[in-house]
């Protein structure tokens, strides 16, 4: 039974290192008495395997299940507060005449206090204003 069991779970870690390259780096297996232990190398996680009637079943320790669980309802709780701020937010317009007419005010005129500072470094005389021409 014993050796039943060590070829069941050698042929379990041959199927999941063959299953993705990526996988022989993230997960690290190591034989135990009751299976074989996973490590993800990435996040810690400890998962048991056992032989449960020819087949390689794989558990996560319940304290990790349950802060799995905890991280996917605190994900769904996230991903439904963004899809109704989304829902609510107005299609793309492009702004209105005041809205631009604001902004070109407050660039000209941050524009011509820097100009008037840049006159101020260099000595250049100040010219006089010229007539708006909008």
């Amino acid at each position: 039974m014993r050796t039943a069991l060590t070829l069941t779970a050698l042929a379990g870690s041959v199927v999941l290192a063959a299953g993705a390259a990526e996988a022989q780096q993230r997960f690290q297996m190591e034989r135990s008495e009751g299976g074989i232990i996973r490590l993800d190398t990435e996040t810690g996680a400890i998962t048991t395997c056992r032989d449960q009637s020819g087949e390689l079943t794989c558990r996560m320790a319940p304290d990790e299940r349950a802060a799995y669980e905890t991280e996917l309802d605190l994900l769904e709780k996230r991903v439904s507060v963004l899809e109704e701020r989304l829902s609510q937010t107005p299609p793309d317009r492009l702004p209105s005449d005041a809205e631009v007419d604001r902004s070109l005010s407050i660039m000209e005129r941050f524009m011509r206090t820097f100009m008037g500072i840049v006159r101020e470094f260099t000595g250049e005389p100040e010219k006089e204003p010229q007539p708006d021409r909008t």
